[in-house]
């Protein structure tokens, strides 16, 4: 059995080599092939070695055989579904951890471009999104209405702005009445795989906000944004 994993491997690897640039190979996609070749070669190995450890006692060859046989399927059938189990994780993560980002799509590689998220409807109507500024988790209520992205003062020093520089100059509206805020530009705004720069935000003074907003200095630099049912989509 030995001999037949090493068999197994060598073939995979004339296959991978020899398919040259084809999507597929044995009707898997040709990055997945070497890792479904590599499992199936180590579980050959493996009941290589459980044979001979029961050489001469076949009860208990046969049991260790159906064993390994019943890990195999768990391990394909864990395989074969880990986009649907993924989706189930990803919806208990939500559950149990209100405003977690859902990462659809990642986008393009190292830019996050192409990249597609989206953030869970709350029990209050609100979309409550875990935003990172500058590198630092934000909670942040996602809002269509607000036109630019407004931070508390304490989630503004987080991000490592130093708020007794500001100068509070442009009147705000809030849900306290009417306030005066100070203008920033944040270096990078981030919502799961999407990334933003240099994005504009205003700074309000304590007490003026119960909770910091993600604007329209955010959402309008996106390539969309769309309801759908109880979730807010969003495409970089």
């Amino acid at each position: 059995m030995i001999f037949l994993a090493i068999g197994l491997l060598a073939v995979s690897l004339a296959l991978y080599l020899l398919t040259g640039d084809g999507d597929t190979i044995a009707g898997l996609p040709r990055d997945e092939f070497p890792r479904v070749a590599a499992l199936l070669a180590l579980l050959i190995f493996l009941m290589a070695g459980v044979t001979r450890l029961t050489a001469g006692r076949v009860a208990e060859a046969l049991k260790a055989l159906g064993s390994w046989a019943a890990i195999f399927l768990v391990v394909i059938s864990l395989y074969t579904y880990r986009t649907e189990i993924g989706e189930v994780r990803d919806r208990v993560v939500e559950e149990l951890n209100p405003g977690t980002v859902q990462t659809v799509s990642p986008g393009m590689e190292g830019s996050g471009k192409g990249a597609v998220v989206s953030v869970k409807r709350q029990g209050d109507g609100h979309f409550i999104a875990k935003v990172r500024v500058n590198g630092k988790a934000v909670r942040m209520i996602v809002d269509t209405g607000a036109s630019t992205v407004v931070l508390r003062p304490e989630d503004a020093r987080r991000a490592g702005i130093l708020i007794s520089a500001l100068d509070y100059t442009v009147p705000v509206d809030t849900a306290n009445g009417r306030a005066f805020a100070a203008r920033v530009k944040l270096d990078k705004v981030s919502l799961g795989a999407v990334t933003l720069e240099r994005v504009d935000a205003l700074i309000t003074r304590p007490g003026a906000l119960h909770q910091s907003l993600l604007g329209m200095s955010f959402l309008s630099r996106l390539r969309s944004y769309e309801f759908s049912g109880n979730r807010l989509v969003m495409k970089s």
